[in-house]
């Protein structure tokens, strides 16, 4: 997810003139983050996960239909969600999704997130998605929350990147012997990528290195070669974000439900 980025970022990284979504957060210039050397911290899920099978995938609504969206179980079955925004367990502090909330994302992603998933499964691992489609109206709701551009991308009369359902924000869960509850998400366990999702320290640099474990960058390289492999890119600033075809175009804004 584009999300917020500290203002000393801008003044430490030069690395991507745009954020990594379109209004979604984050400021002109990204930044790495982590909060330990060793091991992540996650916090607590505030809400329950869920994995499915595409099976019992309830259909989308007409709105979501129409704009082309799909929940991401009908095309990764193995998909673990996690939709923070879902939960008080976010920089806001505050729920910013209803509770039933899915992850919809655009058509045009569905080939290249089963590829990756694939991708993954041979070493017993799935994706987890944080963040899919984001309405506008949450993007704005964030930039009241932290109304400084540095931090929070202000919202404009057009929609890119999370708003069209063409980004992502993922990470990697798998089966482990032994996991930490704060690190256990729908009945597995995180992989250690450094930082929690919307750290917004530089060691959440998709590519840092200081303050970042080599295990931690090496988890990192695993994700990103899993998502290229569906030809997915990920966004510099932030290790967890991840765009699609056509992420970047600047397109209508939409008002789907997201559940």
């Amino acid at each position: 997810m584009v999300i917020v980025r500290r203002f000393f970022i801008a003044v430490l990284v030069v690395v991507c003139s745009t954020s990594c979504g379109a209004p979604g957060v984050g400021p002109a210039s990204p930044t790495p983050s982590s909060d330990s050397t060793t091991a992540a911290t996650y916090p607590v899920r505030a809400a329950a996960t869920t994995t499915s099978s595409s099976a019992g995938v309830p259909p989308v609504s007409a709105e979501a239909r129409s704009a082309g969206f799909l929940d991401v179980r009908t095309v990764v079955p193995s998909a673990t969600i996690d939709l923070r925004y879902a939960t008080p367990n976010n920089f806001t502090g505050m729920p910013l999704y209803p509770a039933g909330a899915r992850c919809l994302v655009h058509e045009s992603m569905a080939p290249g997130l089963a590829a990756a998933a694939e991708a993954l499964r041979p070493q017993g691992e799935v994706l987890v998605f944080w963040d899919c489609y984001r309405p506008h109206d949450v993007q704005v709701r964030m930039f009241e929350a932290v109304p400084n551009p540095n931090w929070v991308a202000r919202p404009g009369p057009f929609a890119r990147s999370h708003e069209t359902g063409r980004s992502v924000d993922v990470t990697i869960a798998s089966k482990q012997d032994q996991c930490p509850p704060e690190q256990q998400v729908g009945g597995l366990c995180l992989i250690d990528m450094g930082t929690d999702f919307d750290d917004f320290s530089p060691r959440a640099l998709a590519f840092a290195t200081e303050g970042v474990s080599a295990n931690a960058q090496a988890n990192r390289a695993r994700l990103r070669a899993a998502m290229s492999v569906g030809g997915l890119t990920v966004y510099s600033g932030e290790w967890w974000h991840f765009d699609g075809p056509g992420a970047a175009v600047e397109r209508p804004i939409l008002d789907v439900p997201v559940d």
